[in-house]
C-alpha cells in the first residue's frame, strides 16, 4: 500500500523538472542569441573600417593606370620615329661584309694549300729521320744480341760436354728398385707369418678364456653352495645339524631324507637343546625283510645314527614297500631311491615329494663334485695360460720382424726415390740443356736475318731523306700570308659586330613596342577593374550600416524576455521542489518498511542453513560409522561389536594408550614387510639365466672369430692400400716433376711423404726449386710461385685420374700475364677433345681471350639481371668467312 502512490508522485515531479528544465533551456537560448548579436555588430564595424580602405586603395590604383597609359603612349611615339633609317643603314653593312668575307676565303684557300704542301714535306723528312734512327739501333740490338746468344751456344755446348753419364744413373735406379721389390717379398712374408701367429694366438687365447669361463662358473657355483649350506662366513653354525656329517651315495639324498626327515636338522652335540646322543649298538640287531638292503650301505655319518640306520632298509620300487611294510618290527622302516617312505607303524611318504633335507645332502655332493672337478680345471687354466703367453711371444717376434723388413722396404723406397730423382733430374737438366741449345741455335739465325734486313733499310732510308726538297722559301710565303690573313678577318670581324649591333638595335625596339601594346592592354584593364571594385565597395558599405541599424534594438528585446522567463523559472523550481519534497516522505516510508522485511527473511535464511548444517553432519557420522565399520570387517574380518573381544578386552574396560597401539602396528607391519614375498619362479629364472648366459657364451665366440676374420681383413686392405698409393704416387710426382718445369721454363720440383714410417699416416711436403732459386718448401715461396706450384700438382692429378669436369675459381689471379700465358697453354693441352672440360671463373682478359666460350651476368635494366653468353670459336670462324 505504501508503495502504490509512489509512481503518481514520481511522474508528478518528473513533470515539474522537465517544465523548469524547458524554461532553463531557453534562457540559455536567449543568452546565446545576445552573444551572437553582440559578436554580429563587432564584425559588422569591423567589415565598414575594411570597406573603407579598400575603397581608397581602389581609387589610387585607377589613378595610376591613367598615369601609365599617358607615359606608354609617348614612348611609342619615340620608337617608331627611330625604325625609320635601320633598314638602309643594315642594308649598306651586310654588302661591305660580303666583299670582305670573299677577300678572306681567298686568301685562307691559298693558305691552307700551301701550309699542307710544307706539313707534307716536314712529315716525311721527320719520318725517314726517325725509320734511320730505329734501323741504325735495330742493328746495334741485333749485333749485341747475336754475341750474347752465340756466348750462350757455347757454353750449353760446354754444359752438355760435362754432363754426368745417364746410363750410371739407370743402373743405380734398377739397383734400387731390386733392392726394394726383395724388401717388399720379404716384409709381405713376414706379415704373413705375423697374422698367422696373430690368429693361433687369438684361437689360443679363446681356449684360456673357455677354460677360465668354466673354473669362474665352478667358483661360483661352489661359493653360491658354501653360502647355501653353511653362511656367508664359512662357518656353519655354533651346533651344526648331522645333516652336514653325514655322506650319502648319489642317488640316495631322497631315501634318506624320507627316512630321517626333520631328525637330521638336530645336532650331536650334547649341549644342544635337541640333539643325538652316541648310545651303544643293540647287541642282537632286529632283522629287516628278506631281500632289503641296508641304507646303512650307502648313508656314512657319526655313531650317534647307528641305531638309527640299522633299522632302515631300500626297496627297488613302490610296489615292494607297501608290500613288505606289515613285515616291519617296531622301529624299522623302509624307503626307496625316488623318496618314499614306509614305516612300522603304518605312516607312508609318497614319492617325490621335495623335502629340505634331501635337497641340502644333493646340494652338499654337488659341492663335493665341484671340488674335485675344480683341480682339473685349474691344470688346464694354467696350461692354456703357458700356451697363450708363448703364442704372444711369438706373434711379438712376428711382428718385430715385420716391422724391421717393413724399415727396410722404406730405407730401400727412399733410395729408390733418391735415385729416381737423380735420374729425372739428370735426364731434365740433359734435355733442358739440348732443348735451350737448339733454342739458341734457332734464335741465332733469326738474328742474322734480321740484322741483314736492318742494313738494307737503314741504307734505303738515308737515300730517301737525302732526295727530299728545301722547304726555308715555302715556309716564308706562309708567314707572309698568314699575316695578311689576320689582317682581313680582322676587318671581317669589325664589319661582322657593325651588322650585328644593328640588327640588335632592330630587335629591341620591336620588342620593346610588342611590351608598350601588353602593357597599354594591361593598365586598361587595371582602370576597369579598379571602376567595378569601387561600385561595388560601396554597395557592400551600405548593406553593412543596413545591418548595423537592425540589430542595434534587438538586445533591449532580448532582455526584455528575459525577465519574463526568469519569473517563470522561479514558479517552477517552487512546484518542483513541492512535488520532490511528497516524493522523499513517502520513499522514506517505503524504506522504513522494506528494511523491517529484509531482517524478517534474514532470520529465516539462518533457520534454514543451521537446519542443513545438521543434516550433513549426522549424514557424515553414519557414512564415517559405515566406514569404521568396512574397515573393522576388511581388517580384522569381525563386527564392531566383537572387535573388543577380539583384543581381549570387557566392555567396562580402559582402551589401551593409541600411541602404543600405533607403535605396535607399524612395527608389525614392517615385520612382515622385510620377510618379503615367496619367489616362487625362482627355478624358472634360474633357467633362463642359464639359457642367457649360454647364448651371451655363443655370442662371444662368434664375435672373436669376426674380429680375428675383421683384422685380417684390415691388414689385407692396408697392404693393398699401401701398394696402390705408393704406385699413385710416384705417378703424380712424375707428372708434377714435368708440369713444374713446363709451367716455370725451367727449375726443379718433387713430392716428398713425411711425418710418418707407414704410408696410410704420412704427410705430404712439395718441395719446389724456381729458376734461379734454391730448393725450398712451398710456403717459403712467393704468391705467384706457390700459385703455379699448386696448379701443377692439381694438373699432375687430373693426368694421373682425370675427371670429366674441373671448375677453376679466380687461380690466375696472382698471376703476371707470362705465367698466364703458360697457364693457359696447359689448359687448352688438358683439355683436348675426349679429356677434362675445364670451366674457369676469372676477370684476367688474357685468359678470357683464350678460352672457347664466355659467359657473364649483365644488368640491361635497373634491377634486372640477364645471362650473356659469347661463343668465341663460332665468332672466329665468321671473321675468318667475312
Amino acid at each position: 500500500d505504501k508503495a502504490a502512490g509512489l509512481p503518481d508522485l514520481r511522474h508528478a515531479e518528473a513533470a515539474a523538472a522537465a517544465a523548469l528544465q524547458r524554461l532553463v533551456l531557453a534562457r540559455e537560448q536567449l543568452d546565446s542569441e545576445e552573444r551572437r548579436v553582440v559578436e554580429a555588430q563587432t564584425v559588422n564595424r569591423r567589415r565598414l573600417d575594411q570597406l573603407q580602405g579598400d575603397l581608397v586603395r581602389e581609387q589610387s590604383l585607377a589613378a595610376d593606370a591613367d598615369g601609365a597609359v599617358e607615359r606608354l603612349a609617348e614612348e611609342r611615339e619615340r620608337l617608331l620615329l627611330a625604325r625609320e633609317d635601320e633598314d638602309a643603314l643594315l642594308e649598306a653593312a651586310t654588302e661591305s661584309l660580303v666583299d670582305t668575307r670573299e677577300a678572306v676565303d681567298d686568301l685562307d684557300r691559298s693558305l691552307t694549300a700551301l701550309t699542307e704542301k710544307v706539313a707534307a714535306d716536314e712529315a716525311k723528312r721527320n719520318a725517314l729521320s726517325r725509320q734511320v734512327q730505329e734501323h741504325g739501333q735495330r742493328l746495334a740490338t741485333a749485333d749485341q744480341r747475336l754475341n750474347a746468344q752465340r756466348a750462350q751456344r757455347d757454353s750449353l755446348e760446354r754444359e752438355l760436354a760435362a754432363s754426368p753419364d745417364l746410363a750410371e744413373a739407370e743402373a743405380l735406379t734398377e739397383a734400387a728398385e731390386e733392392r726394394l721389390e726383395a724388401a717388399r717379398e720379404a716384409a709381405d712374408a713376414a706379415e704373413q707369418t705375423k697374422l698367422t701367429a696373430e690368429s693361433h694366438q687369438s684361437r689360443l687365447r679363446e681356449t684360456l678364456q673357455n677354460a677360465e669361463g668354466v673354473r669362474a662358473k665352478l667358483k661360483a657355483e661352489a661359493l653360491a653352495l658354501t653360502e647355501l649350506l653353511y653362511g656367508r662366513s664359512g662357518a656353519g653354525d655354533l651346533f651344526p645339524p648331522v645333516i652336514d656329517a653325514v655322506t650319502v651315495a648319489p642317488g640316495f639324498e631322497g631315501a634318506l631324507a624320507a627316512a630321517l626327515g626333520d631328525d637330521l636338522t638336530a645336532p650331536v652335540n650334547d649341549a644342544a637343546a635337541v640333539h643325538w646322543r652316541t648310545l651303544p649298538p643293540y647287541d642282537q640287531v632286529a632283522p629287516l625283510p628278506e631281500g632289503v638292503a641296508p641304507l646303512s650301505d650307502k648313508v656314512k655319518g657319526p655313531a650317534a645314527l647307528t641305531r638309527r640306520l640299522a633299522c632302515l632298509g631300500i626297496v627297488p620300487d613302490g610296489e615292494t614297500g607297501a608290500r613288505l611294510m606289515a613285515r616291519l618290527l617296531p622301529g624299522q622302516a623302509l624307503v626307496s631311491r625316488e623318496g618314499a617312505a614306509w614305516r612300522w607303524d603304518g605312516l607312508t611318504i609318497t614319492a617325490g615329494a621335495p623335502t629340505a633335507a634331501a635337497i641340502r645332502l644333493r646340494q652338499r655332493n654337488r659341492l663335493e663334485d665341484i671340488k674335485r672337478d675344480l683341480g682339473g680345471v685349474e691344470d688346464r687354466v694354467d696350461e692354456a695360460r703357458a700356451v697363450v703367453e708363448e703364442a704372444k711371444r711369438a706373434a711379438a717376434d712376428a711382428a718385430e720382424e715385420e716391422r724391421r723388413h717393413r724399415h727396410a722396404m722404406r730405407e730401400g723406397m727412399t733410395a729408390l726415390n733418391v735415385a729416381r730423382d737423380r735420374h729425372a733430374r739428370l735426364t731434365r737438366e740433359t734435355a733442358t740443356a739440348a732443348s735451350r741449345l737448339a733454342a739458341v741455335v734457332e734464335q741465332l739465325d733469326r738474328l742474322e736475318a734480321d740484322r741483314v734486313e736492318a742494313e738494307t733499310r737503314l741504307a734505303e732510308a738515308r737515300a730517301a731523306l737525302a732526295a727530299l726538297p728545301e722547304t726555308v722559301s715555302a715556309r716564308e710565303k706562309v708567314a707572309e700570308l698568314r699575316a695578311e690573313l689576320a689582317e682581313r678577318r680582322t676587318l671581317l670581324a669589325e664589319r661582322q659586330s657593325q651588322i650585328d649591333r644593328l640588327s640588335r638595335e632592330a630587335r629591341s625596339r620591336r620588342d620593346r613596342l610588342a611590351a608598350i601594346e601588353a602593357e597599354e592592354r594591361s593598365w586598361r584593364t587595371r582602370q576597369q577593374g579598379a571602376g567595378s571594385r569601387v561600385s561595388e565597395l560601396d554597395e557592400r558599405a551600405a548593406a553593412a550600416r543596413t545591418e548595423l541599424e537592425r540589430l542595434a534594438d534587438r538586445p533591449a528585446e532580448i532582455d526584455a524576455e528575459r525577465q519574463r522567463l526568469l519569473s517563470l523559472i522561479s514558479e517552477a523550481e517552487r512546484t518542483r521542489k513541492r512535488a520532490a519534497d511528497n516524493l522523499a516522505e513517502s520513499e522514506n516510508r517505503l524504506a522504513e518498511t522494506e528494511k523491517e522485511l529484509k531482517h524478517a527473511e534474514t532470520g529465516l535464511s539462518d533457520a534454514r542453513e543451521a537446519r542443513a548444517r545438521a543434516e550433513a553432519a549426522v549424514s557424515v557420522a553414519l557414512q564415517h560409522a559405515a566406514d569404521l565399520r568396512e574397515r573393522i570387517q576388511e581388517r580384522l574380518e569381525c563386527e564392531p561389536e566383537q572387535a573388543l573381544t577380539l583384543a581381549g578386552l570387557s566392555v567396562g574396560d580402559d582402551l589401551p594408550e593409541q600411541t602404543a597401539v600405533e607403535s605396535r602396528l607399524e612395527r608389525l607391519v614392517r615385520e612382515r614387510e622385510n620377510m618379503g614375498p615367496v619367489n616362487l619362479r625362482a627355478e624358472m629364472e634360474a633357467n633362463e639365466l642359464e639359457t642367457q648366459v649360454t647364448g651371451l657364451q655363443t655370442e662371444r665366440a662368434d664375435l672373436v672369430a669376426a674380429i680375428a676374420r675383421l683384422r685380417h681383413g684390415i691388414s689385407t686392405l692396408n697392404k693393398e692400400a699401401r701398394e696402390r698409393l705408393l704406385a699413385s704416387f710416384q705417378i703424380v710426382n712424375g707428372h708434377f716433376q714435368d708440369l713444374f718445369v713446363k709451367m716455370f721454363g725451367g727449375g726443379r720440383a718433387h713430392l716428398e711423404l713425411t711425418e710418418a714410417e707407414d704410408p696410410l699416416e704420412a704427410g705430404l711436403e712439395i718441395f719446389a726449386s724456381p729458376p734461379g732459386k734454391k730448393l725450398q718448401i712451398l710456403t717459403l715461396l712467393s704468391g705467384g710461385e706457390q700459385a703455379l706450384t699448386a696448379l701443377s700438382l692439381l694438373f699432375a692429378v687430373f693426368m694421373t685420374n682425370p675427371a670429366p669436369i674441373c671448375v677453376l675459381d679466380e687461380v690466375d689471379a696472382p698471376l703476371d700475364e707470362a705465367n698466364v700465358n703458360r697457364f693457359c697453354d696447359l689448359v687448352q693441352e688438358m683439355a683436348a677433345p675426349g679429356r677434362t672440360r675445364f670451366l674457369v671463373i676469372t676477370h684476367h682478359r688474357l685468359t678470357m681471350a683464350r678460352v672457347d666460350r664466355l659467359f657473364g651476368v649483365t644488368m640491361a635494366e635497373q634491377g634486372v639481371s640477364q645471362l650473356v653468353s659469347v661463343d668465341l670459336r663460332a665468332a672466329e670462324a665468321l671473321r675468318a668467312v667475312g
